[in-house]
């Protein structure tokens, strides 16, 4: 005999639903509100339609920014995701140690974003940074506020140090969820590490690299004080991302929309 599914349990989770819905649904209608408005302050706005869109979209800045923006994401997913699953492997599975490195992985996730940039804006210096002097005395000819790939490398370092740990510390919540029983039987086949990660350990992660992948590849958009402290998205443009494009477009638009209402 057929069971009919009990589906009551839904309205359960149905306020839950509503309630993030809702949450999500009006500050995005809020952001919609202002991007077809020039607002210069409380009672003070004027409809302007898809005015600014028609601007940016036109725009030659912004298509390199963007360009340079999915080529800065595909490097940092490239480079976190296989590292934080490395670091993930490397760690100890319980005891005082496990706790200790999950407490050195997690420091760099507590600094705000403007100290990491002012950390770095000192770390690659080349006359008392570390990282900087240590180049440059072994030859290199480094400076990350001249040179673009400098600048751009620079970045890209500084957010894998600051972003790699909470790749880590979702592969290793992934990692010990694995039951206990599958490494059992992987010891008595006698397979190889490479075996057990690739069967057992890899598939058993796809759902929380697929949160890390989005988390990175999202936060990664949205990267602003870090390289606007550091290099204040120079030498030139090179590291002057979406975000810094948008912003710079707006208050430019912004200021010409004032000048021509004050006329």
């Amino acid at each position: 005999m057929n069971k009919v599914p009990n589906n009551r349990a839904w309205w359960l989770v149905l306020p839950v639903f509503i309630l993030v819905a809702f949450s999500a649904l009006i500050p995005l209608m809020t952001v919609v509100n202002y991007s077809v408005q020039d607002i210069f302050g409380p009672g003070n706005a004027y409809y302007v339609g898809t005015e600014w869109f028609r601007e940016v979209l036109a725009d030659e800045r912004l298509r390199e920014s963007l360009l340079r923006q999915f080529l800065f994401s595909g490097a940092v997913l490239a480079i976190q995701i296989p590292l934080g699953i490395g670091v993930a492997l490397m760690m100890p599975k319980s005891g005082i140690k496990a706790s200790l490195c999950l407490i050195l992985l997690a420091i760099p996730l507590l600094i705000p974003w403007n100290v990491v940039g002012t950390i770095w804006q000192i770390f690659g210096r080349g006359d008392i940074g570390l990282f900087g002097w240590g180049l440059n005395a072994l030859g290199l000819d480094y400076n990350y506020t001249g040179d673009t790939v400098d600048a751009w490398l620079t970045v890209l370092l500084m957010d894998v140090w600051h972003w790699t740990p909470l790749v880590a510390l979702l592969c290793y919540s992934g990692l010990r969820a694995i039951p206990e029983a599958f490494y059992q039987a992987a010891e008595i086949d006698r397979a190889s590490k490479w075996a057990v990660f690739r069967y057992i350990q890899l598939p058993r992660l796809k759902s929380v690299l697929v949160i890390a992948v989005l988390l990175r590849f999202m936060d990664s958009f949205m990267i602003y004080t870090e390289p606007f402290v550091l290099t204040g998205g120079g030498p030139g443009s090179s590291t002057t991302f979406l975000s810094q494009t948008l912003t710079t477009m707006r208050l430019a638009s912004l200021i010409s929309a004032g000048q021509r209402r004050s006329r």
